[in-house]
């Protein structure tokens, strides 16, 4: 369609995940409930391994930038998401929808390549033990999570710009809760087609790369697990990384169906209960994995509780 015969709008609306008020309702309760977890947990995972000595490793490094992650990665939908429950019409405009589609992917990214760092120093720490040291200094850890970080954020602002630039000339009403980039391209009167190109190749690279590392990490530690003598050694080489494959299996299942599907069986509905999964859940369920099966988490835990009963 011609630039000059398209309406501009101002803004967007979303048709969220109900229409119906009193289901809208269970469900802001529901997702306030998930919402203070993922803030209070990944806050809490942060400050714990902040404050106890034994989890100044490079692993809980990692942990910690991964909770922040969560943190800041949640807080992009779900404060918009909560209040739109409340709302009749629920309206963006659309510099904040550009917004938040930039801060969304680009959290995404970030969390994606923190995924896969993680699983290369579990690589090193069972494989190569003694460069452990070496390999995972303090500045090369923070070197990996400078490259997540600037991964995630020249990404996105590619992928939002070339959203951006789209026109939005038959309707603007977004089926979803959030701004991202496939029901936006649904929603464009423009060709998509290049856009849809540079979001296979870009997810291809991510995605792939870090599926990629997580695999190629894992089958070495596993091939190392299995040639140790020791049945007590395995089992605590296997705990160790127990916390993280839960965490990846979730996170990377949930991310290749989403983004892998054939374009034939793509289907909005089945894309906002996928995105409820991912934005919602797992940076919920990350913290409560790593506390819950990790045995270091649990030993500070309990520390940190038991000196607040004894002064208390």
């Amino acid at each position: 369609m011609p630039a000059e015969n398209c309406t501009v709008f101002t803004d967007f609306i979303f048709l969220g995940l109900s229409g119906r008020q009193d289901v809208q309702k269970g469900l802001f309760v529901l997702f306030l409930l998930v919402y203070g977890i993922t803030v209070i947990a990944n806050l809490g995972m942060i400050l714990l391994i902040s404050m106890d000595p034994r989890l100044h490793t490079p692993m809980y490094y990692f942990l910690s930038s991964l909770s922040f992650c969560d943190v800041c990665y949640s807080s992009t939908v779900s404060p918009k998401m909560l209040a739109d429950f409340l709302s009749v019409q629920k309206r963006i405009p659309y510099n904040l929808c550009a917004v938040q589609m930039y801060f969304f992917g680009a959290f995404a990214d970030v969390e994606c390549v923190m995924l896969a760092v993680m699983a290369y120093d579990r690589y090193v720490a069972i494989c190569n033990p003694l460069l452990y040291t070496n390999a995972m200094s303090r500045s090369i850890c923070t070197q990996l999570i400078t490259i997540a970080y600037i991964t995630g954020l020249v990404d996105s602002a590619i992928h939002t710009s070339c959203t951006f630039r789209l026109l939005f000339c038959n309707s603007n009403i977004i089926n979803h809760f959030l701004c991202d980039v496939p029901p936006l391209l649904a929603l464009s009167s423009s060709d998509t087609t290049i856009n849809e190109i540079m979001m296979l190749i870009s997810s291809s690279c991510i995605v792939g790369s870090s599926v990629i590392t997580v695999l190629l990490s894992y089958s070495y530690i596993i091939t190392t697990i299995l040639r140790m003598n020791s049945a007590q050694g395995r089992r605590k080489a296997f705990s160790t990384c127990a916390s993280h494959l839960t965490a990846v299996a979730i996170f990377f299942g949930t991310l290749l169906f989403m983004y892998f599907r054939p374009s034939s069986t793509y289907s909005l509905d089945t894309d906002k209960m996928a995105s409820v999964f991912y934005t919602v859940v797992i940076p919920m369920l990350n913290p409560l994995i790593y506390s819950l099966r990790n045995k270091d988490v649990k030993g500070a835990l309990r520390k940190v509780m038991g000196t607040k009963l004894c002064s208390g």
